[in-house]
């Protein structure tokens, strides 16, 4: 979920990166034509329609409990370099008997605003039992699994997982649900059809570091080949959080965008 930048060398002004200024620039002036349309960015589904997609920010099954801001479909958008990356890398993945699975991909930066907006009310945690259940609320930013900007706003960014093939049916999440921790053990948390990494989806716990020997050997081997196929496919891993992954030759490395997670966004 984080995979936030610090020391950042830019910052954007709707969809224009102001770099090196010396003094902070005016706002511009409202304007009432609709922003232009990401560049070169695409559905992944028409890249691959192969891959599945589970968007957990356009539904509530997430951590805030609710639909996130910038979400009015559920799509995967990235720059057409890093879609096309993982369409080399579902390939590699289909031959181990495997699919990639995505979570979240280009995430607008409103919608990391408002996770900002979330972390600084205590009152709002309904969904801790099962995303943070060992991890205070206020230590969410200083531990590394929230942040702002998001490498997610620049488009080459993606949240994902394997599944074995053939795919199994995944259960649905419906709100008000009794809430199981995501550091529980696959068959006790919530029924996604991923293979067993250890933790599900966005468990805010050390237990999701990439890296960590206090999951089962099934679950180490699983994310040893999730990291093996994204990084030969030219992506870059984040270590407190198994399932994220950079495109390493992403084209805006330092422009952060806001237009919503809509087919009408990529023109």
């Amino acid at each position: 979920m984080a995979g936030w930048s610090k020391g950042l060398v830019g910052l954007t002004v709707g969809l224009v990166t102001v770099a090196g200024c010396g003094r902070p620039q005016p706002n511009p002036p409202p304007s009432t034509a609709p922003p232009p349309s990401l560049p070169d960015f695409v559905v992944l589904s028409d890249v691959d329609p192969r891959i599945l997609t589970d968007i957990r920010y356009a539904g509530p099954h997430n951590f805030v409990g609710r639909p996130v801001t910038g979400y009015p479909e559920p799509l995967c958008l990235l720059t057409t370099q890093a879609a096309e990356a993982l369409r080399r890398v579902q390939d590699a993945a289909l031959a181990t008997g495997h699919t990639l699975k995505v979570y979240d991909c280009y995430r607008p930066q409103s919608a990391a605003d408002e996770f900002v907006a979330w972390a600084r009310r205590p009152d709002e945690e309904q969904m801790k039992a099962e995303f943070y259940p060992r991890v205070a609320k206020s230590d969410l930013f200083d531990q590394g699994y929230l942040g702002a900007p998001t490498a997610h706003s620049r488009g080459s960014t993606v949240d994902l997982t394997l599944v074995d093939l053939p795919a199994r049916q995944q259960a649905g999440y419906l709100p008000g649900q009794p809430l199981v921790a995501c550091t529980a053990a696959q068959p006790q948390r919530f029924g996604d059809n991923s293979v067993d990494m250890g933790t599900g989806f966005d468990c805010f716990d050390p237990l999701a570091h990439t890296d960590s020997a206090r999951v089962s050997p099934t679950a180490r081997e699983n994310r040893r080949l999730l990291h093996r196929l994204m990084t030969d496919g030219g992506f870059v891993g984040y270590d407190r959080e198994w399932w994220h992954f950079r495109y390493r030759d992403e084209p805006w490395p330092d422009t952060y965008f806001d237009r919503p997670v809509a087919r009408s966004s990529v023109g």
